[in-house]
């Protein structure tokens, strides 16, 4: 049996054998085996090579029955499932964040800007050090936004603008003034970016994520809208009015269960119901609150248009008009996700809310 250690926080046994224990596993663990190890609640600590636990992490994951189609409860029951099994499959990490196992990839970088230092041998679940990776490179490359001409660098743990039309949104509806605006739960910053791109001549951001405030100020300043901007950490709203405020909340209704969730699930509607309640007051006499919201929730059964509707009545708003975009990501034209119906169905809007 072994104790894990999780990289930033030595000082935390993740598992305390017997209750959570960690055995040895190696290349020649076959799938079939390591899915019922995990599924007793067995942690799995790799010493084979690198691109063998990658392989067994995959063939692991297409053991997992999937849940059956549009079935929203069972379908989010499912990758809280997966998410646990798949997540008891360790690597080492030996100080200074270096994987010593045959053929591992160079993760030092990746991993101290998450972690920071690591002067003690650790263990991290390889599902999560992948995501570590692809962060890294997301942010080393970017993702472009073709209504800035350029591109967004995501940092890890701040959901990344990978869908296109909540943005094409905020960059072709007519905008009521020219300063300033708020950017309410700004993450990345690409909805600021926007409307420093289009001539707002100061714009404050919002967001309570210490990571999504790095992440803003970085891309902004790369953009160069550094001295037209503002990235502050706040709970939805700055001090003070302005003629256009604009907030993207999370979608869905839900508890969120990891890092990114907390750009996906809104638990109570708090967010939404937050910056509807209090948009009245940060308004101008002539400004807009635009909320871009998908109807996902809708065709998932978590939230009808009519609560909606009350929502912003009650907020002492009333609807000047909205616009609508289509989904264009790969899952909506997929019949084989789970949810492919709700999804393909899905519509973005931009609502322009006035008092």
């Amino acid at each position: 049996m072994a104790q894990l250690l999780l990289p930033g926080e030595p000082d935390r046994r993740l598992f305390s054998p017997p209750s959570r224990p960690a055995v040895a596993a190696d290349d020649g663990l076959s799938a079939d085996a390591a899915l019922r190890t995990m599924s007793d609640g067995v942690a799995l600590l790799w010493h084979g090579g690198y691109p063998a636990a990658r392989r067994l992490l995959a063939a692991v994951n297409r053991r997992i029955p999937p849940p059956p189609p549009d079935d929203y409860p069972r379908y989010r029951a499912d990758r809280a499932h997966r998410a646990r099994l798949l997540s008891l499959l360790y690597v080492p990490l030996d100080p200074g964040h270096v994987i010593p196992l045959h053929r591992a990839p160079d993760v030092r970088a990746a991993c101290s800007a998450v972690y920071g230092p690591l002067a003690v041998a650790a263990a991290v679940p390889l599902r999560e050090l992948l995501g570590v990776l692809g962060a890294a490179e997301w942010r080393r490359r970017g993702i472009a936004v073709p209504a800035l001409g350029a591109r967004i660098h995501p940092h890890y743990g701040v959901f990344a603008p990978v869908r296109q039309e909540y943005v094409d949104l905020v960059a072709e509806t007519p905008l009521p003034g020219m300063e300033p605006a708020f950017d309410i739960g700004t993450g990345t910053g690409v909805l600021a970016a926007v409307l420093a791109h289009r001539g707002v001549r100061r714009v404050v951001a919002t967001d309570t994520s210490p990571r999504a405030v790095a992440c803003a100020t970085e891309n902004l300043t790369r953009l160069g809208f550094g001295n037209r901007t503002e990235v502050v950490t706040a709970d939805l709203f700055p001090r003070g009015r302005a003629p256009l405020v604009v907030a993207n909340p999370p979608w869905l209704p839900g508890r969120p269960r990891g890092p990114l969730d907390h750009a996906v699930y809104d638990p109570g509607s708090r967010m939404l119901r937050g910056f509807l309640d209090r948009a009245s007051r940060h308004l101008t006499p002539d400004g807009e609150a635009w909320l871009v919201l998908s109807d996902l929730a809708e065709h998932l059964g978590l939230r009808t248009r009519e609560e909606l509707l009350r929502w912003i009545a009650a907020a002492g708003l009333r609807v000047a008009g909205r616009t609508e975009a289509a989904p264009r990501h790969s899952q909506a034209l997929d019949p084989a996700d789970p949810l492919h119906r709700a999804r393909a169905a899905e519509v973005t809007s931009l609502w322009r809310l006035s008092r």
